[in-house]
């Protein structure tokens, strides 16, 4: 290899075919159901467990005005993403969007934190996956922990189209339970038991809001549990069919469904077994149901056994999205190499098998709540600098080839933006620790590139070529 200056000024390497030849994913592997599948996966988790927390931080009320703030920042981004994805479909989703507008600095930055999200959300889903195994067959703690790892992992490391297929089946399971717990809590919902919460002496506390005004604050990361990861659907635009067509309509329905999924999980689990009930339960589905039809009912045992694949969908699915954000950081030369190389089955395996390590590690913890507030921290830095992102490519490139255009346009992805930025600054109310731990990885990630990696990057990695044929046009024009 030889090095060359890049078009920002920063050390690049041009990378020989050899080296992109290891690095290549298995194209034409998703259509667009397959991608609003995957959607749906990353999700789904949120709706099994964790969301229910914020109740327990801000009484229903303050759970539901989260929930709808947050379910327009994800409507919002969704749309732009969908715009942003038919128009630049490479495998580091964000990152690639965030590197076009705004340099290395920017794709890094973006990367990172996207990276954050994803590798500590399987922590947090395999600490809840624990808690329906234990209440399943009283097993729970590290070797659950473990085995969740190694097996899916392992299937991920078999093939992409494998691997997807698979993950479609799970979710269509997942479904199944939440539509199987919908039309079983119906019947029970009782608006009175969506406030039976103690109020508390906070400023602006009712029955409504019995932490107050800043219960609104404290619910925030967890109504974002219940649409958290959507924005990994691009992750796999270089494995899609027609990424132009398939993305936008992948992305978009799947953000429908998970809207009403979100509408019924926060009325009618409360709404039929109490919001106090609710607010610390580990399987509020099933202890929801427990609590209408009894300890040893056939809906509550259904959606045990099957409500754990909702669990096991997004964990599958976000080990996908992780793999293929550390891919794509690696391909371009801003993580270690190695982790680019991609098996016989193009399937990437350190980039894999790294963070699932790393994710263990952290699921040994046992605090949930600790690592949705870690995910949300990465999650919102990311989704400002994707919104920010996509209000500068509309700006200062109004030719780019857009298959899918943002109903909106800008003030679609400026709200969004707005948005993002008040979610996360509630992760800091939340918990503090939390939000110092994240930011302590998140400052070593930076310093990392800011002292090597940046004059190390590959020329010829597919979002540097976008950068280098934009600056050469540029000169040209």
């Amino acid at each position: 290899m030889t090095r060359e200056s890049s078009p920002g000024g920063a050390g690049s390497r041009a990378a020989n075919s050899e080296y992109l030849q290891k690095r290549q994913l298995k194209q034409g592997a998703a259509g667009w159901i397959l991608l609003a599948s995957l959607g749906v996966s990353y999700v789904i988790s949120g709706d099994f467990a964790g969301w229910n927390l914020g109740i327990g931080t801000g009484g229903f009320g303050g759970m539901l005005i989260a929930t709808v703030l947050m379910a327009v920042m994800y409507s919002a981004m969704v749309l732009s993403l969908a715009e942003l994805s038919s128009s630049l479909p490479t495998a580091g989703g964000g990152y690639s969007f965030a590197r076009r507008a705004l340099g290395p600095w920017g794709g890094y930055i973006t990367g990172t934190a996207i990276l954050l999200e994803y590798a500590i959300a399987p922590a947090a889903i395999a600490i809840f996956i624990g808690g329906y195994v234990d209440s399943l067959v009283g097993l729970d703690g590290p070797l659950v922990y473990a085995a969740f790892y190694i097996v899916f992992v392992g299937i991920h490391l078999w093939g992409a189209g494998e691997a997807l297929r698979i993950m479609m089946g799970i979710t269509a399971l997942a479904v199944i339970a939440l539509v199987v717990f919908i039309l079983a809590m119906l019947p029970h919902f009782d608006a009175a038991r969506l406030f039976d919460m103690p109020v508390s002496d906070a400023v602006g506390a009712s029955s409504f809001l019995p932490e107050g005004y800043l219960g609104i604050w404290s619910a925030i990361p967890f109504a974002m549990w219940l649409f958290l990861a959507i924005e990994g659907v691009p992750l796999a635009a270089e494995e899609s069919r027609e990424p132009g067509r398939d993305m936008p309509r992948g992305i978009i329905a799947a953000m429908a469904l998970l809207l009403l999924f979100a509408i019924c999980m926060l009325l009618l689990a409360p709404g039929g077994a109490g919001a106090q009930a609710m607010s610390t339960s580990a399987a509020p589905l099933v202890d929801a149901l427990q609590a209408v039809y009894g300890e040893g009912s056939a809906a509550a045992a259904f959606v045990n056994v099957v409500g754990l694949f909702g669990l096991i969908a997004s964990f599958f699915s976000i080990i996908f999205g992780y793999s293929r954000q550390v891919f794509a950081l690696s391909r371009a030369g801003y993580l270690p190499r190695t982790l680019s190389v991609t098996n016989r089955r193009r399937a990437p395996t350190l980039a894999l098998v790294v963070p699932g390590v790393i994710g263990f590690l952290l699921s040994l913890t046992g605090q949930g709540d600790l690592m949705i507030t870690m995910a949300v921290f990465g999650a919102t830095i990311s989704y400002a600098m994707m919104m920010l992102s996509h209000l500068l490519l509309r700006t200062r490139e109004p030719a780019l080839a857009r298959p899918f255009r943002t109903p909106g346009g800008r003030f679609t992805s400026a709200l969004a933006l707005g948005l993002a930025v008040i979610a996360f600054l509630s992760t800091f109310v939340v918990s503090l620790v939390a939000a110092l731990w994240a930011g302590v990885f998140y400052a070593i990630m930076l310093a990392w590139f800011g002292f090597y990696s940046r004059h190390h990057l590959v020329a010829q990695a597919p979002e540097e070529e976008f950068d280098a044929i934009e600056s050469a046009e540029s000169e040209l024009g």
